[in-house]
């Protein structure tokens, strides 16, 4: 099998492994926006978007910097004993802490202590099982990656289901019994809570016997050798999580008090929309990221970076101008309460956004396998600078619809600063001419028919057909060679 083709299988594995849980997840959102008012989905929203933070720094880097120190190590077990031993005491350490200061934690956030507590808790819980995550995709172990992944989410689905759905209903049909017990009226912001953290907990349960076949030590130097790797993967992943979450939070606090959680549950629920770009983005990044590591040392590895690059490029355009050309329909599928539809304007920015920082993760292998992630750290501080900077420049007068101008104005400023440095330190021969024209294309045309000829299908489908011949006649050739390759 061609090394292409053996890439794009692993990364159709991890695809479902991705595909499948958000898919679930999705369903979470009719969920939410139908049962919970604008606002408590608001709260909901924030509440995630802090976790997002925070589970960038209980991993500090480690799961990148496992992949960069695994790949070539001679004593494996020795790099996976001193990542997994650090990641349980930092975890452990954190624990401890955030529950000693729960209350105050809560009264600066304005969020409910119970809600913050269960919050503390899936952090750790998801914190504990990183390495063993990374451990079983550096083995190119995906279908085990992925029934773990797919059951994680399973149960959280069907826990929200249950609280949400059934649990007041039965409680109501069962007067005085255990059920009415459980049940807690105005509660639901805390079951969704409930429900994260139980999964998490049987996902840890699973994946335990990890920590019973490593070597608890840690070797200082490996060690110290990792966190200098890994720190600045952190700042970036902090910078990253600031792009990718921190609007809401800005939003909260830079809107009038009465309607800051209704405008962030709007926000919220339209930005899911960009879900299958980030669906295609993260499952490629999946499949690619040990890829990379592994092959770094062959002779021709620029060359397949480039061709990776290209046809990744190449799909992202088509997801775009597709879930733009029909995000009329998708959004009576996903958000079925027309109280949220007012923020279809900013979908297709989202989705512009989202492909940009898909690219950027493709063209970030030159500062991984360098060893600059110094110089990812410093794209991303710009691209935080820049996400906090429109925010708090356009959220007064534009409210969400500022918050997704910088965005795209982030992680395209991201993009760009990436491909400029890399072709200074890690040249990769970019078809740039044919990139370019697909990038183009597809943005120009869902632009113009969502702002243009928004609803009109015989206008979106001929843009569709267009984009597809253009790609056929320019692409089928070199895609039968893949395919064929033996």
């Amino acid at each position: 099998m061609s090394l292409y083709k053996n890439l794009f299988k692993q990364t159709a594995i991890y695809g479902i492994a991705t595909v499948v849980p958000r898919m679930f997840s999705f369903l979470l959102t009719p969920l939410y926006t139908d049962l919970l008012p604008k606002d408590e989905y608001g709260e909901v929203s924030i509440i995630f978007s802090w976790m997002v933070l925070f589970n960038v720094i209980l991993a500090y880097g480690m799961e990148t910097s496992f992949f960069r120190f695994y790949s070539n190590a001679e004593d494996k077990d020795k790099v996976q004993g001193t990542s997994t031993v650090s990641l349980f005491w930092s975890s452990v350490l954190f624990l401890g802490g955030a529950l000693l200061a729960r209350d105050y934690l809560a009264e600066a956030s304005g969020i409910d202590v119970n809600y913050i507590i269960y919050t503390i808790w899936v952090l750790v819980l998801d914190a504990l099982v990183i390495i063993p995550f990374s451990k079983l995709r550096a083995e190119g172990r995906p279908m085990y990656y992925a029934i773990i992944k797919i059951g994680n989410v399973a149960v959280n689905l069907g826990l929200n289901v249950f609280f949400l759905v059934y649990l007041p209903k039965l409680a109501q049909a069962c007067p005085g019994s255990i059920i009415e017990t459980i049940y807690v009226p105005g509660f639901q912001i805390g079951y969704i809570f409930i429900a994260n953290l139980i999964a998490s907990l049987l996902t840890f349960i699973v994946l335990i016997p990890h920590y019973f076949k490593i070597s608890w030590h840690i070797d200082k130097e490996l060690w110290k050798r990792m966190m200098r790797y890994s720190l600045p993967v952190l700042v970036a992943g902090i910078a990253f999580a600031i792009n990718e979450t921190f609007d809401r939070i800005i939003l909260k606090n830079l809107l009038p008090e009465n309607i800051a959680e209704a405008e962030v549950g709007i926000y919220s629920a339209c930005y899911k929309l960009a879900i299958f770009m980030t669906l295609f983005a993260t499952a490629f990044r999946l499949g690619i990221e040990p890829f990379f590591f592994s092959h770094a040392k062959n002779e021709n590895a620029p060359q397949t970076y480039a061709m990776i690059t290209k046809y990744f490029v190449v799909f992202g355009s088509v997801i775009l101008l597709v879930v733009v050309v029909f995000s009329d329909f998708l959004k009576e599928l996903i958000i079925r309460d027309e109280a949220y539809w007012e923020g279809m304007k900013v979908v297709p920015l989202i989705i512009i956004a989202n492909f940009f920082l898909g690219i950027y993760h493709n063209l970030s292998v030159w500062y991984k396998l360098s060893d600059k992630t110094k110089m990812g750290a410093y794209i991303s501080i710009v691209g935080a600078v820049i996400t906090l900077a429109l925010n708090y420049a356009l959220i007064p007068q534009y409210s969400y619809m500022g918050s997704a101008i910088a965005t795209i104005a982030a992680y395209g400023t991201m993009m760009g600063l990436s491909f400029i440095l890399g072709s200074r330190y890690y040249p990769i021969p970019y078809d740039i001419k044919m990139i370019s024209l697909y990038l183009g294309i597809s943005i120009l045309f869902s632009l113009v028919y969502f702002y243009q000829f928004r609803g009109s299908y015989i206008v979106g489908g001929a843009m569709l057909l267009f984009f597809g011949v253009f790609i056929y006649f320019n692409e089928k050739d070199k895609l039968l060679r893949i395919i064929r390759r033996r």
